[in-house]
């Protein structure tokens, strides 16, 4: 994730990264998931970047990918194919409340705990395609686009060909 070159006072997007690690680690504590931490490319020219994932312990409740770039700013994965850039761009122009960005991690996270993500591939005659479909509080978003043939094949051997409701993440027992 690149800093736009208008971007004058990025620092005020660390808030997104305090918000993201408090939240992780509630997350990990509440729920039955595994925490795994890595440094990832997120692109061919980008650098590697802190990425954070927990991954619940029922295979029907769908993963969550957290990396944390240099900006500051998240890249947000529910999912297969929900992805999230926050902030979008970090220009000024563009004037995007860190606040805000911090409620739509909160709500997006949300939606995916209590089940309320849905993906399928779908086929086309220009090619396959991902559809994916987010609802909670106050929120209900869908997304689309292309796949590469390979990742197409490679999501209908995981079950995607029909739609696929992930699960709500599975509670930690108390005392555990």
């Amino acid at each position: 994730m690149r800093a736009y070159p208008h971007a004058v006072d990025t620092s005020r997007f660390a808030v997104l990264h305090d918000a993201a690690e408090s939240m992780l680690d509630d997350l990990h504590e509440r729920y039955m998931v595994e925490r795994r931490e890595s440094k990832e490319l997120l692109g061919a020219e980008e650098a590697l970047v802190r990425m954070v994932r927990l991954i619940p312990r029922t295979p029907a409740a769908g993963p969550l990918a957290i990396a944390f770039t240099d900006f500051p700013g998240l890249v947000v994965r529910l999912g297969r194919w929900w992805a999230e850039m926050l902030p979008a761009c970090g220009c000024e122009a563009c004037d995007e409340d860190p606040a805000e960005l911090v409620g739509v991690l909160r709500g997006q996270v949300a939606a995916l705990i209590e089940g309320g993500l849905w993906e399928r591939v779908r086929r086309g005659v220009g090619g396959s395609w991902f559809e994916t479909r987010l609802i909670g509080v106050e929120l209900s978003a869908r997304r689309e686009g292309p796949l590469t043939s390979r990742d197409a094949r490679d999501a209908r051997r995981c079950g995607f060909a029909a739609p696929v409701q992930w699960a709500p993440w599975p509670f930690r027992p108390l005392g555990v």
